[in-house]
């Protein structure tokens, strides 16, 4: 990702635009999925990730972050859990994703530009 064009690398090359997001965000591999049901107590998109991986990224637990991947960018809050492998996350309710899957976690900034 580059400072001045807010990109970034897609497949085979392209690029896709990353709008209101920034920070250092390597890749993370889903070690784990919860999928939810009606009338669970706590249901939403959710990640959870180690203390470090998160510090790495300029993200706080209870933060709204952006999971991306190929296919899929959603929002969800952000849990850490220490007893998780180093570099691997668990999603809970993240359309789209899936377990081995490598995905970027993204923090929302929405207070350093203007709006168009």
């Amino acid at each position: 990702m580059s400072k001045d064009d807010d990109t970034l690398g897609g497949p085979a090359g392209g690029t896709r635009k990353l709008g209101l997001f920034s920070g250092f965000a390597p890749p993370v591999q889903v070690v784990g999925f919860i999928a939810t049901r009606k009338g669970d107590p706590d249901r939403g998109p959710l990640i959870r990730m180690r203390p470090d991986d998160a510090l790495v990224r300029l993200v706080t637990a209870g933060e709204l972050v952006r999971v991306v991947s190929e296919r899929r960018s959603e929002l969800a809050v952000l849990e850490m859990d220490e007893s998780l492998p180093r570099g691997g996350v668990v999603l809970r309710d993240v359309v789209g994703a899936s377990p081995s899957e490598l995905v970027r976690v993204l923090r929302v900034d929405n207070i350093s530009r203007p709006r168009p």
